[in-house]
């Protein structure tokens, strides 16, 4: 078997995690039914490890096999392949959106990834439709783009908050609809992450913010504001999931209070996804004979 077949069979082994077990049909979000947010356990752990440590373990077994396919997505790309890919983060204030940036982002080469991180909308952002800002930071092909925080901003502020009358924030799940179809038809495949947490996890890591000096800087007195509106947050998210888990672009729900297990489950989420696109270095556009030829004549 060649060593690019052997990766192969590899990374489908470890992106089954070994029991045959697709992690993003476990936590795949149906769409179209309500989707109650209490009755999903924030701390449970439904497939894979079960133990900090045997996360973590996991994590390093991941890592090879991802970076093998991000490689092959990247080089793909500059023979012409237009696949990328592209990770949607969004959850409540502390979920851990930037920490799972951080250890993702780790496992990859940074030169085929693209981060960005959307704040409130600028005074020009707020010139345009709410979607311009998002097709301006798309990833070009072989990317992977990580969105911490997104389009659906739009619907979860703009309802909690009164930004937008309740018709125009209907109108627009359907037009993030289209919009993710459309991503789906030109070769992006948009993978949607819902870190849930629990009311009490997130009081405990803001009073570490709080308790903590270096950590004083990712605390914004507002948060305590906002944690205020957390049952409003929350019936947003429903509605959220349930109008826009697509077919072409499913939200999964990963269970987010134990940061290891995040962790892993979204590495896992991109691991089965790479491994679906399998994509393949691109074959030589030169005499590879010759000019091996001609480089030890010199």
């Amino acid at each position: 078997m060649s060593k690019k077949g052997s990766k192969a069979r590899e990374a489908e082994k470890v992106a089954q995690g070994g029991d045959g077990l697709a992690l993003r049909e476990l936590l795949r979000v149906p769409g179209g039914k309500p989707v109650d947010l209490a009755a999903h356990d924030p701390r449970a752990t439904p497939a894979g490890p079960r133990h900090k440590q045997d996360g973590l373990a996991a994590m390093t077994e991941l890592a090879e096999p991802l970076a093998d396919l991000q490689e092959r997505l990247w080089a793909a790309s500059t023979a012409g392949d237009r696949r990328r890919i592209l990770l949607v983060l969004q959850g409540m204030d502390t979920s851990g959106k930037g920490g799972t940036v951080k250890h993702v982002i780790g496992l990859f080469n940074p030169s085929g990834c693209r981060v960005h991180a959307f704040k409130a909308p600028t005074p020009e952002e707020l010139g345009h439709p709410f979607l311009w800002r998002i097709t301006r930071a798309l990833p070009q092909a072989g990317e992977l783009g990580i969105f911490d925080r997104s389009h659906y901003e739009d619907v979860l502020v703009a309802r909690v908050h009164g930004l937008a009358r309740t018709d125009e924030i209907e109108r627009r799940y359907d037009e993030i609809n289209l919009f993710e179809k459309s991503l789906a038809d030109h070769d992006v495949t948009v993978i949607k992450c819902f870190l849930h947490i629990s009311y009490e996890e997130q009081r405990d890591r803001l009073l570490k913010r709080i308790d903590r000096p270096d950590k004083h800087w990712k605390f914004n007195v507002a948060d305590i504001e906002e944690r205020a509106l957390w049952p409003a947050y929350q019936q947003a998210y429903e509605l959220a999931l349930e109008h826009c888990s697509t077919p072409h672009a499913p939200w999964y729900l990963i269970p987010a209070d134990r940061k290891w297990y995040r962790n892993w489950a979204v590495s896992r989420l991109l691991l089965e996804h790479l491994s679906e696109l399998d994509p393949h270095y691109p074959e030589a556009d030169f005499d590879v004979e010759e000019a091996r030829r001609r480089l030890l004549e010199q």
